[in-house]
């Protein structure tokens, strides 16, 4: 029975430590809960300082310059001439054309106004494809442009 009793002690010994990281391990728990207020405080008082800024005097605004990259003249193909213009002119400019274009002729998809459905002069741009996210439109219209 000797050997009996000593097992039996080793195995509550070994299931003790196991109940105190348990309970260890729920301090932790509400230390976290009980920072989550102390956040929250912060954003609240966050604004209050926004207030005082505000009133802070305001510099003159300056205007933006673009970016020389954008406002580059750029040459179109003749398959994108044949829609905006053979004229050299910026890239931003051609997207607002293209875009001007795809409106006129309402070549956006009524169900999804992120597609666009191309004409005979648009599928030359876009490589022959039917259809183009306007995502992919500008990567395709990008290839014409140099």
């Amino acid at each position: 029975m000797a050997p009996a009793k000593k097992s039996a002690k080793k195995a509550a010994k070994k299931a003790a430590p196991k109940k105190a990281a348990a309970k260890k391990a729920a301090p932790k728990k509400a230390a976290a809960k009980k920072a989550a207020p102390k956040k929250a405080a912060k954003k609240a008082a966050a604004p209050k300082k926004a207030a005082a800024k505000k009133a802070a005097p305001k510099k003159a605004a300056k205007k933006r310059t673009p970016n020389a990259a954008f406002m580059k003249a750029m040459t179109p193909s003749a398959e994108l001439g044949a829609v905006i213009g053979t004229k050299p002119l910026p890239r931003t400019e051609a997207t607002k054309k293209i875009w001007d274009y795809i409106k006129k002729n309402g070549l956006q998809d009524a169900k999804n106004k992120r597609q666009i459905n191309a004409d005979d002069k648009l599928k030359a741009v876009f490589g022959g494809k039917k259809s183009v996210t306007m995502f992919e439109m500008t990567a395709l219209v990008s290839k014409h442009l140099s």
